[in-house]
């Protein structure tokens, strides 16, 4: 073998050496991605859980029943009967 080849070969050695360090440093990375987005999507659905949840407390605070009942107890509001009411006219 000559002196050529040799190099050659030593070189190519080192380029599949390389290359396979590539390839798993690169399956390292999309294994730690792949926790990563998943951890991100669980928190994800957390969140939308959370949100629906919201979402229903504030429909069921905001109703027009329970503002009524509110408004008379707490702050003593009434319907204004025909003599209370004053009409303003352009």
């Amino acid at each position: 073998m000559s002196r050529g080849r040799f190099i050659v070969m030593v070189l190519l050695g080192l380029a599949v050496l390389g290359s396979a360090v590539g390839v798993v440093y690169a399956k390292y990375a999309s294994r730690k991605h792949f926790v990563e987005l998943q951890s991100l999507e669980k928190q994800r659905d957390a969140i939308e859980v959370q949100w629906g949840r919201l979402q229903l407390e504030q429909s069921t605070w905001g109703t027009h029943g329970r503002i009524a009942t509110i408004a008379k107890k707490d702050l003593k509001m009434h319907i204004p009967k025909a003599e209370e009411v004053l009409v303003i006219r352009p």
